[in-house]
């Protein structure tokens, strides 16, 4: 079987161009597509940091590091739950604040482009296909 014929080898190679396209536009404020991506999906009121890992689908390990490298740069804060003292919030900084509208900018910017020009019955198609590849991989036995 040749790659092109499989189902994960024109996600993974999509996912890679767009990554990299992320990633290059977050350069040129200092940032990359995992810092726009936790950005993207730290609430307003502040996202406890146990609950973005799932959130965004990233590993402890990875959140920890880009986390770091975010509080370094000025972008977030973290502080103690205002009702559950052993609980950490992230907060976005007034600086985090500007990146998050840059990346949600960058996001809108491809999806507006990826709507003009493929048709919308297309892609209810795709989202349709990938909500049942997600399902997919839900499965315990999936490989069983």
């Amino acid at each position: 079987m040749k790659p092109e014929e499989t189902i994960d080898h024109p996600i993974r190679w999509a996912w890679h161009r767009i990554a990299r396209r992320y990633n290059a536009e977050a350069a040129q404020y200092g940032g990359s597509m995992s810092i726009g991506y936790a950005l993207l999906n730290i609430d307003p009121e502040g996202t406890p940091s146990t609950k973005l890992g799932p959130k965004m689908g990233m590993e402890p390990r990875s959140l920890t590091r880009t986390l770091r490298n975010m509080e370094e740069k000025g972008l977030i804060q973290r502080r103690p739950d205002g009702k559950d003292g052993r609980m950490m919030r992230i907060f976005l900084t007034p600086e985090g604040k500007r990146m998050r509208d840059i990346s949600k900018a960058a996001v809108l910017h491809f999806n507006e482009l990826v709507q003009a020009n493929i048709p919308a019955r297309e892609l209810v198609a795709f989202h349709a296909v990938m909500h049942k590849i997600n399902a997919l991989l839900d499965r315990d036995d999936l490989f069983k």
